[in-house]
């Protein structure tokens, strides 16, 4: 049998770290990428979270809601990079 960890390391910072990240891809593509190829590199950024998420949750060496985490991490970034990018997406409208 094996023994539990005492005082297992907390899980939740493993997912806001996916969460910033995310919040940096969006508005780093939405500062520096030309309108017309924000949504392939919102897309390329997106997978690059998945990504940041599987390793992120590995690194932690936790198998207990291993993908519950890594679904929270992922949907937790295309939620910021949507906010992000409708962001972009009113002001690439508003006459300025």
């Amino acid at each position: 049998m094996t023994v539990p960890e005492l005082a297992p390391r907390r899980t939740v910072w493993g997912v806001l770290a996916v969460w910033v990240v995310a919040a940096l891809l969006g508005i780093g593509i939405g500062v520096f990428v030309p309108e017309e190829w924000r949504a392939a590199w919102l897309t390329i950024g997106l997978g690059s979270c998945l990504v940041l998420s599987f390793v992120v949750q590995l690194w932690y060496g936790r198998s207990q809601e291993f993908l519950v985490r890594v679904a929270a991490s992922v949907l937790g970034a295309m939620v910021v990079m949507a906010v992000i990018s409708a962001g972009f997406g009113l002001a690439a409208i508003v006459p300025g």
